[in-house]
């Protein structure tokens, strides 16, 4: 049997415009939880930035290698150090992987972490630690969109 990346979607009242544009800003999203720093730029073909979390524990370097505006970006992973594990450099080569695409009147946001696969040493903290991220930066948006939904055309505008 095959073992599965980890891979979470989400479904979104936004534009694949507005969520492509949010999510090349990696410092938009992946902060705000383990004293993370990012260093470099992750919005061009071929950029890369580094990403350090919780005083040193984490530290990876990613290279954006795919770019298709409004609907996919993919980072690899061209160095890490994850003081936690035995296989500190284990995220080396593995990918992140964003997809988006529209699903009816809604837009799906597809996040994938190639590599990353039950078995291996990091699988039940990183996938945890990727849940923790991607709900803080996602769910909000997706929870935006339900609510407004529920709005009839006499609610305020700032709701």
């Amino acid at each position: 049997m095959k073992k599965q990346d980890f891979t979470r979607v989400y479904l979104i009242d936004q534009t694949p415009e507005e969520i492509f544009k949010s999510l090349i800003d990696v410092r938009g999203w992946w902060s705000g939880l383990f004293s993370e720093e990012i260093e470099g730029h992750s919005d061009k073909l071929n950029e890369e930035f580094s990403f350090r979390a919780g005083d040193g524990i984490h530290y990876s370097k990613h290279k954006l290698v795919e770019l298709t505006p409004n609907k996919k970006a993919v980072w690899v992973v061209t160095d890490s150090s994850l003081s936690f594990l035995e296989d500190k450099g284990e995220w080396i080569g593995t990918k992140l992987c964003f997809e988006i695409s529209k699903q009816g009147a809604r837009t799906a946001v597809r996040f994938t972490h190639q590599g990353l696969v039950p078995g291996i040493e990091c699988f039940d903290r990183c996938t945890s630690a990727w849940s923790q991220y991607l709900d803080k930066f996602l769910l909000p948006l997706a929870k935006k969109s339900e609510e407004s939904n529920l709005h009839n055309d006499t609610a305020p505008s700032h709701l």
